[in-house]
């Protein structure tokens, strides 16, 4: 791949471009800076809200033709919200390009929130709040986000709560958009085998006419945390547990070395130390996983798994000897070399996905003004030391800060 290009349009918007070869599919979004964390506490579960409500009716478009655009050629229009992110992006043939970036366009600022639909995806999205609630292994993690920060919108689940959504007008999306919407937070990212002069002039076209907003929005951070152990009864067939704290936000210079430390520890590979543990050795559990989080101002690290409840205080015994083997034995050096090649083969993976990268991009522009060459996030693994591990182990794995919360 070769580097990105940018190009900013006189009202604030960027157009991030990363041309690739052998390639006829091009994939684009629309990534905006505004997230749930955005929402006031009545208006939990709006953006979530709003991101459906995209899709059904535009000042041009019927949702029939919205879902149909793209589909009857082959493409694919997907959208997703996150505490900090909303985005709409579309996978299509190249030569189909213009008709994806006109109807991303449409869809993010031209949506009309017809009632007849509202009522509708009303319902369905009281139908997936539920669905999750009936998902222990997913319920937790959101009722975890409480846990860890509460009384502040991080806190609150991304779907809101039963009476915020049947409660939201058409007014209220207008609101929250004007409120929120700053075109300078903004980004079109495009990866595929286009000239970066047709990107450029295709999103010209249908981009320019949106009209300059700025936004006064100041996100508040999470003031205080206080360690919390709770029990639920839940009379599920297994026990789901979750353990975690605060951790290191997006420019932290801790950043790093933390997931690589958390990616040890419980990461998507096989030989994540809990999974060598829990299930390999001792057969505890089907799936543990240890993940960090970092948003702008604030992280959150946590561990998540489900055992038979009578398994439940050895499998909580054996993740405190884990986390007290990295926070009292150094890595052997071989041990240091097998992490740093195992997270940049994971990284580089990654970014074979050219959706995946485009999505990356977006993000990171908006996060940290820049997408870091793949080389220098490598130089920057390979200065992780031992000593640096041992003390983000200790001040992170102290067990007096860490909150608990289980599903019996």
């Amino acid at each position: 791949m070769s580097e990105y290009q940018l190009y900013t349009l006189p009202n604030g918007i960027r157009i991030a471009h990363k041309q690739v070869s052998n390639t006829k599919i091009v994939h684009c979004g629309i990534m905006l800076d505004i997230g749930s964390r955005d929402e006031k506490p009545h208006q939990a579960g709006l953006a979530h809200f709003w991101e459906h409500m995209a899709f059904k009716g535009t000042k041009k478009r019927k949702a029939y033709h919205i879902i149909n655009s793209l589909e009857a050629v082959g493409g694919e229009l997907n959208a997703y919200t996150t505490k900090e992110k909303i985005c709409f992006y579309a996978s299509i043939l190249d030569h189909h390009f213009e008709k994806a970036i006109d109807l991303l366009t449409d869809i993010t600022f031209n949506s009309v929130f017809p009632e007849k639909q509202l009522e509708v995806e009303r319902g369905v999205i009281l139908e997936e709040m539920s669905m999750y609630l009936d998902s222990p292994e997913d319920a937790i993690q959101d009722e975890f986000d409480t846990v860890v920060f509460p009384n502040h919108q991080l806190g609150v689940n991304i779907l809101g709560t039963t009476e915020s959504v049947k409660a939201f007008t058409r007014e209220d999306f207008q609101t929250f958009i004007d409120e929120n919407l700053d075109t300078e937070k903004i980004i079109v990212s495009v990866v595929g085998n286009l000239d970066f002069k047709k990107v450029v002039k295709v999103a010209e076209k249908f981009l320019s006419e949106i009209p300059a907003k700025r936004t006064t929005r100041v996100r508040t951070s999470p003031i205080e945390y206080f360690v919390k152990e709770e029990v639920i009864e839940k009379n599920n067939n297994q026990a789901h547990v979750a353990i975690g704290r605060p951790s290191f936000a997006l420019n932290h210079p801790s950043r790093l070395p933390f997931f690589a430390l958390v990616n040890l520890l419980g990461g998507p590979g096989m030989n994540s130390r809990f999974n060598l543990s829990l299930r390999e050795k001792h057969g505890l559990v089907y799936q543990i996983e240890a993940g960090y989080t970092s948003y702008y101002d604030t992280g959150m690290f946590a561990i998540f798994f489900g055992t038979d409840p009578q398994n439940l205080n050895k499998s909580l015994k054996l993740i405190d000897k884990e986390l007290f083997n990295l926070k009292n034995k150094s890595l052997g050096q071989i041990q240091l070399k097998t992490l740093k090649e195992q997270l940049k083969g994971q990284l580089a993976m990654s970014e074979e996905s050219k959706q995946g990268y485009m999505l990356m991009m977006a993000k990171s522009l908006l996060d940290l003004d820049k997408v870091e060459p793949i080389s220098k996030i490598f130089d920057d693994i390979d200065k992780v030391t031992n000593p640096v591990l041992l003390d983000l182990a200790n001040e992170m794995f102290d067990e007096k800060q860490l909150s608990k919360l289980i599903f019996k």
